[in-house]
Parts: C-alpha cells; sequence; structure tokens
C-alpha cells in the first residue's frame, strides 16, 4: 500500500512539472494567433459595452447583451467562420476593454471606441464601421445648448473614465470643471442628481439615453468626428485582414444598412446618413 502511494505521489508530481513547463513553453493567449484559435473553437469572443443603449445595452430578462455592435459582432463572426460561427461576448467598460484583450481575455473590441493616434500605440483598428460625433446631453430647459456655453463660471461637465471625450471637453471648453464617472450609468445618474450640467460623450450614446429619459436632450450638434474602429491586439494581421474582408462584404450586401436601420433609423434627432458608412 505504502508503494502504490508513494507511485501516486511520484506521478502527480511530475505531471504537475509537466504542466508548469507546458504552461511556461506556451505562448501568452495575447500573442497567439487570434484567427487560428478562433477557427479551432468556433467562436471569436467580443468584448462589448452592456450600459449603452443602441450600442450595447444589458436585457435583464434574459441576461443577454443587445444592440448595434452586437449585431454587427454577430455579422462579422458569420462572415469569418461560417454560417456556424459563434459570437461570445464579454461586457467591458471604457476603463477595462484595453487591458482584457492585451491579457487575451477576449479576441477584439467593438465597444464605441474611437480609433485615435493614442490608442493606435496600444492596439491596432479595422477600418471604421460607424461615424460618431461628440455632443451634449442637458436637462430640457438648460441654458447650455452648444459646447461653447460650457465655458461659462462654475460649469461642470460629466465625463467617462477612459474615454476620449473628456481630452475634448478640454481642447473645446476649457473652462469647463470636469467630473469623471467609471460608467455611463453613473455620469447619467451624476446628471440628475445635479452634479454636473451637461453630460457629454459620442451622439450615438447620448441619443440612446435622452430615449430612455425624455427629460434629457441632446443638444450642441457633433463638435468633433470620432470615427469607431474594431480593436486587435498588435501582431495580428490575419484576423485584422479578417475582420476588414468582413465588414466590406456586409457593407457591401446591405447587412450593415439593415443592422444600423434596426437600431437608429427611428431615433429622432439622430443623423443617420452621417453614420452610415
Amino acid at each position: 500500500m505504502k508503494k502504490i502511494i508513494r507511485y501516486i505521489g511520484v506521478m502527480a508530481t511530475l505531471c504537475a512539472a509537466l504542466v508548469v513547463l507546458t504552461s511556461c513553453g506556451a505562448k501568452p493567449l495575447s500573442e497567439q494567433n487570434v484567427l487560428n484559435n478562433a477557427k479551432s473553437t468556433n467562436t471569436i469572443t467580443w468584448g462589448v459595452k452592456a450600459d449603452t443603449k443602441l450600442f450595447g445595452l444589458m436585457n435583464i430578462k434574459d441576461n443577454e447583451i443587445q444592440g448595434f455592435e452586437v449585431d454587427v459582432a454577430k455579422a462579422l463572426t458569420k462572415q469569418i467562420l461560417g454560417p456556424k460561427g459563434k459570437a461570445k461576448f464579454v461586457q467591458v467598460t471604457s476603463q477595462t476593454r484595453i487591458p482584457l484583450l492585451t491579457n487575451g481575455n477576449i479576441d477584439g473590441i467593438i465597444a464605441t471606441m474611437t480609433i485615435t493616434k493614442e490608442r493606435e500605440k496600444q492596439v491596432d483598428f479595422s477600418n471604421s464601421y460607424f461615424d460618431a460625433g461628440q455632443s451634449l446631453l442637458v436637462k430640457k430647459g438648460s441654458p447650455i445648448r452648444n459646447v461653447q456655453d460650457l465655458n461659462k463660471a462654475g460649469t461642470t461637465v460629466l465625463g467617462v473614465v477612459g474615454s476620449n471625450s473628456v481630452e475634448n471637453i478640454g481642447k473645446y471648453a476649457p473652462k469647463a470643471k470636469v467630473l469623471q464617472l467609471s460608467d455611463y450609468a453613473q455620469a447619467l445618474t451624476a446628471l440628475k442628481s445635479g452634479q454636473g450640467d451637461a453630460l457629454t460623450t459620442d451622439n450615438g450614446i447620448l441619443f440612446g439615453m435622452a430615449i430612455e429619459n425624455p427629460g434629457y436632450e441632446v443638444v450642441g450638434g457633433s463638435f468633433t468626428n470620432e470615427p469607431y474602429g474594431i480593436a486587435i491586439n498588435k501582431g495580428q494581421t490575419q484576423f485584422k485582414g479578417s475582420i476588414n474582408q468582413a465588414l466590406k462584404h456586409i457593407e457591401k450586401t446591405g447587412e450593415y444598412n439593415k443592422i444600423l436601420y434596426k437600431w437608429f433609423g427611428n431615433v429622432q434627432g439622430f443623423n443617420y446618413g452621417e453614420a452610415k458608412r
């Protein structure tokens, strides 16, 4: 019996050593070929917003994330992997999306992420799939009607940590005080409680908030150009190429426009033509 126990102990030690050696020799997930992994598992894992109406919002009835970007991701997955390809979704925020990508927890980010030179130092982007523009959400009757009005003394603007909207306010309304929240839900709550005079981010996101909150409106038009791209880890040339090809295909076939119109076609005040690719 003692020999058997020693034998089991030795085998367990060898197995543990093998696991360690194997894991040490393997590449980190972020450095593996994402396209090959996706094909082998028949799955692409996308990072999406779950607090942003129209783009990605959690449905509390079935715990499924729904929205424009979710539908685009599903369409791209089918084009890349075939009709039986599966799209898996992981909830991200403006703060967590890049760390989750670089750690290999997700394959790509499709989460209202503007293509900027600063972000291109960390990740690669696909071609743009949506053209947004930064705007303002205010309570109806507010004296703030455009970004210039934010320069008035004592004005506080609400934004979200990790978005480039806050940086833009520094350029367009340098006299305004900025209060940053962790996500859009908290930013909207802060606006309603009077902690700020206006909430700023991309117009598509703000129109989603206005739909659910009739006492608030989007004002000032678009004062920036915010092209959204799908972010992937650097070095994933094949995956990036596949995404761009798939985007081109769904645009050419009209599938993209159907998805866009499904979510934005009837949003009052939203310029469908500007966003359309």
